[in-house]
Parts: C-alpha cells; structure tokens; sequence
C-alpha cells in the first residue's frame, strides 16, 4: 500500500480524488472515497486560501478543502512546534497570535507591528531605505549564492513586487541581458491583436514579456520543468551565464543546492487566468526576479532575513501571517506600512485579516 502526498490549505474542494501540490506546516491523513489507498497531506489553514478572483469572503470560504464532501472522511492531526521560527519563542508565539487572529485589535482589525519590527515610512525614500537594509552593497555579492538565498522583500501585489525588483536590480553594476517573449493567440487567422498589445498584457500566472537580468540576481520558477532534479514551480536560483536561448543558474536552497542547470524558454498558456477573453501563447522564459516576491509567491519559502512592504494593507485571509511567518525571528524581520499611522493611537498599524469560519470547520469537522 502507498502514500500519496497531496497539498490541502489551500487547495479547493477535489472535483476528483486529486490535489495540487503545496508546501504547508500542518499534518492530515485521509481516505479518498471509493479508494483503499490512504493519502497524506499538509496543510496550515492560517495561511492563504485558495484565489478566487474578485471573489467575496463567502465565496473564498467554499473553496476552502474544508467545504468538500471527502472532509468527514478526513482524520486531522496537529503539529505544534514552528520549526523557521523555533529559536525564537516570542516571535513563534506572535505568529500563532496573528495567524488565529488572536492578536489585539483596535479599528477595522488593525494589529500594531511591534516596534522592534516596524520602519518608519517617510515618503517614497522609506521603500529605497528598506531595499538598502536587506541587500547592502549587492555588487559586492554578485555570487555569494547563501547570501542571496538568505534574503527577500515580499509585498501583496505584482506591480509592487516588480518595482522592487527593478530597484533591486539597478543596484548591480554588471551588464544586463534582456529577453523578450513571443506572444500569440490560437485562431487568430485574421490578424485582430497587434503583438503589441499581446506585449502589454501580464497575467499573473505568466512571466513578463520583457525579463531583465544580470549575473548574480535571484530569480525564481515559475513552471514544474525538472522536479526530479528540483526545479519546481517556486525554487529560487542566481543567474550565472546567459545565452540567447539557455539561462545558465544555480539553485539556491533544498536538496539539490548548489547544482548548475539550464532553463530554457518554453511555451506557456494564460489558460488558467479567467480573466483573459482569449488564450494566449507565451514562449519565454518561465522565471521572474526574485530579490522581491508576493505574499502568495513566497508561501513555503524559509527567508532569513526578510522585508515585508505593505503599501497597501492586507486584503484577504492569511496574508500577514503568511509575510510575517517567512521569516525566522523577530530581530530579522522588518515591516515597512505605507500607512501606518492611526490618529490618536502610538506605533505602526496594519490590518489582519482573519476568516475564523475556516477554523470552526476544522473544529466541527
């Protein structure tokens, strides 16, 4: 008899006896109906719910796995010690506390970040501060590869995520390389899009059409194209050579650390962004830079040293405490919030959005 390894928290309800992959913190073993063979999966019901675009809370909840109808065959086990964090009790006691939504709260579920934390926002110069207090001098580690793997910004939304990075990038004082993708639409026999157009769209699931990189900068996969050898959707590398149609990298952290590999550009789809009215074909390079990542993005990474920048607050389940719980410590983690300041109130705010109907089903379940 075998195990499967499956992915649960924030995975939706199976339409069969299958699920995505996850990196997750918590233990379930379940039976499938209709099946003998027991399947194993983790899951941390704190952290970010599976995406329902422009979906309302309720909507999120029922995509929740909790809201399948395998749930009652699901026998629930807890782990209890948070293994990034384990040095560091208070920290891992505030993480619990914001991942229940347990932590204090004043107006409109705003948690005050505790100052040892928090930095200062003065202006736009506090966003370049914050770039600067995490990759200090990046010319001067241009290939220390623990050094790049040790460190990351993270923020909620991809526009930001992408100005960090071209920040961070400027930084550097090698040449840069640019690529460009080839877009296209299936049955277009009449010509109706302009490559141009194609050009400026980014759907989330798909990397840019223009990738700048140098060596030395982290990127990370967006594609499963090499699992056995690690190269899995989320593994992080460092740029080493580049040529017109390979990357040259190095893979940062986990078991094949170290390794050199080539990543070629392959034909991806934006089928799965249901908001595109057609599906495009995009032949690029399934990476992005990765000095900066979304909370969603970095779901699973261990990040040593981390810079979490909220220019706007947390908007759905689970964000703050999956930035926050990126990190190790509470010395090591910092917190920059565009607005965080409440009249009336001392410290640094932001908003813990908390949706404890999860936490009832896995009580009643």
């Amino acid at each position: 008899m075998s195990n499967n390894q499956l992915g649960a928290s924030s995975s939706r309800p199976p339409q069969s006896n299958s699920e995505d992959h996850h990196d997750n913190e918590n233990f379930l073993s379940s039976n499938s109906e209709g099946e003998n063979e027991p399947q194993r999966t983790g899951g941390d019901f704190r952290q970010v719910p599976p995406v329902v675009i422009n979906g309302t809370k309720s909507q999120i909840i029922n995509a929740s796995i909790v809201e399948s109808p395998l749930w009652s065959n699901v026998k629930l086990l807890h782990l209890s010690e948070n293994m990034r964090a384990r040095e560091d009790q208070h920290f891992s006691d505030f993480l619990l506390r914001i991942g229940n939504g347990e932590e204090p709260t004043i107006e409109n579920d705003m948690i005050r970040i505790p100052d040892s934390m928090s930095m200062p926002w003065e202006g736009e110069y506090s966003v370049d501060e914050l770039i600067r207090t995490f990759f200090t001098d990046l010319s001067a580690h241009t290939y220390d590869a623990d050094y790049m793997q040790s460190r990351a910004l993270i923020t909620p939304l991809n526009d930001d995520v992408n100005k960090l990075n071209e920040k961070a990038l400027a930084a550097f004082l090698d040449e840069e390389v640019t690529y460009y993708s080839f877009d296209s639409v299936a049955d277009d026999t009449r010509n109706l899009y302009l490559p141009k157009f194609f050009n400026s769209l980014s759907p989330g699931n798909l990397p840019p059409h223009m990738i700048t990189l140098k060596k030395g900068s982290p990127i990370m996969l967006l594609r499963n194209i090499g699992p056995k050898i690690g190269l899995c959707n989320g593994t992080r590398l460092i740029c080493r050579r580049f040529g017109r149609n390979l990357i040259e990298a190095e893979i940062l952290a986990g078991q094949f650390k170290g390794m050199r590999v080539f990543l070629p550009r392959i034909l991806l789809n934006s089928a799965e962004d249901a908001r595109m009215p057609f599906e495009m074909t995009h032949k690029q390079f399934p990476v992005r830079l990765s000095f900066a990542l979304t909370i969603k993005k970095s779901q699973g990474q261990t990040i040593p040293n981390v810079g979490i920048y909220l220019p706007n607050h947390a908007f759905s389940h689970g964000q703050l405490y999956v930035a926050l719980s990126r990190g190790v410590s509470e010395k090591t983690t910092k917190v920059l919030v565009k607005n965080g300041s409440i009249n009336g109130h001392v410290g640094i705010y932001t908003r813990n959005v908390v949706y404890k109907e999860i936490f009832a089903k896995l009580r009643s379940g």
